[in-house]
């Protein structure tokens, strides 16, 4: 495969530079945390997510506004080669879940004023047109990435510029927070590909059981996944690796990664999936970790791996293991609260409550 890197200069990405947050904000934003009327750091692990919002978001007085979920939807030709407990058709049958409403996500979403968008970005059985469906179809799933790479540079491009659109389009409405979910029998496969070759860790630390494998089916996943690295052994540059192993729902999550620090927003990471995409932006542009909250650590093996690479503490660890932004509407009420008491709670020299004694 060519680099697709070298040639990405010739598609049009409508984004500007992603530059690391004002370090000189820092010291500001620490001291006016320091004054809340509290103990000196009383209010732990949400001082230090205050501190990651402030920094996002460029001041002491953050307010987090239209707090949004994107879900993807799409479907992976290496399902066929029996990686997953489920058979592809559940993704279509579960992306109808969303769009009636009754799965997790729904239900978290609603609870919390979240906006919730579905968006099918490739799956394999046509979808009914719906008011409540974006229609960003690449291809019916990708190929089979034991036969070739799973997508082609044109289709890995158009599915990045695809992501990159919808967060733009939230930007426009007044988005600064957002969170991005998935739908995709034997995505975590793709993901742990992903990861195994741009982290270099072996197959077997990056794959799990997925939706609930079996020690035999467990043990065929990391055979197969094994075969399709060696046969990919010249994918090394992110985008390279993003063509061979990954989904156009993992693409698109890439792009709307990138797009969302590029427009400094507050980004809530999901689980495995949106971290491998997450995984593939920053080796783009490192700077997007900047604006990244952790939202949870999940019970997929590879994720806690992931975690460790980018240096992340989580904001919730609960053992999920569901996907579809589950992990980032469940964190979203507690990274609300920590831009509110930064924003909306008294000072010492304001209050006129004395400090601690020396």
């Amino acid at each position: 495969m060519s680099s697709l890197l070298s040639s990405l200069s010739d598609y049009s990405l409508p984004l500007p530079p992603i530059e690391a947050p004002d370090a000189a904000l820092r010291p500001v934003l620490q001291a006016a945390i320091d004054d809340k009327t509290k103990p000196l750091g009383a209010l732990g692990k949400l001082e230090a997510l205050a501190l990651r919002i402030g920094m996002v978001l460029g001041t002491t007085k953050p307010e987090l506004k239209r707090p949004a979920v994107i879900v993807f939807a799409g479907d992976h030709g290496i399902a066929d080669a029996g990686v997953s407990a489920y058979p592809a058709e559940v993704t279509a049958q579960m992306v109808l879940n969303f769009l009636n409403g009754g799965a997790a996500i729904n239900v978290f979403s609603r609870l919390h004023g979240m906006t919730l968008e579905v968006v099918d970005a490739g799956v394999r059985a046509p979808l009914p047109a719906s008011a409540g469906l974006v229609n960003c179809r690449i291809a019916a799933g990708t190929r089979n990435f034991l036969e070739g790479p799973a997508m082609t540079p044109d289709q890995t491009v158009a599915a990045l510029q695809a992501g990159i659109a919808r967060v733009l389009r939230h930007a426009q409405q007044g988005t600064n927070v957002i969170g991005f979910g998935e739908m995709g029998i034997a995505n975590t496969s793709a993901a742990a590909c992903v990861m195994s070759r741009l982290t270099g860790l072996p197959i077997e630390a990056c794959t799990g059981r997925g939706t609930g494998l079996d020690d035999a089916g467990l043990s065929h996943k990391r055979e197969v996944l094994s075969r399709a690295l060696a046969l990919h052994a010249d994918a090394t540059a992110p985008l390279d690796v993003l063509a061979a192993f990954g989904g156009f729902e993992i693409a698109m999550m890439t792009g709307a990664f990138l797009a969302a620090a590029a427009s400094r927003m507050v980004i809530l990471v999901d689980g495995f999936i949106a971290s491998a995409a997450l995984l593939v932006a920053a080796r783009i542009a490192p700077a997007v970790l900047d604006y990244c909250v952790f939202s949870h650590c999940s019970h997929e093996q590879g994720h806690r791996a992931l975690l460790a690479a980018f240096d992340a503490e989580p904001v919730l660890a609960l053992d999920l293991r569901l996907g579809e932004g589950t992990g980032a509407a469940l964190a979203w009420p507690l990274v609300n609260a920590a831009a509110a008491f930064l924003r909306e709670m008294a000072t010492f020299s304001g209050a006129g409550v004395s400090t601690a004694s020396a």
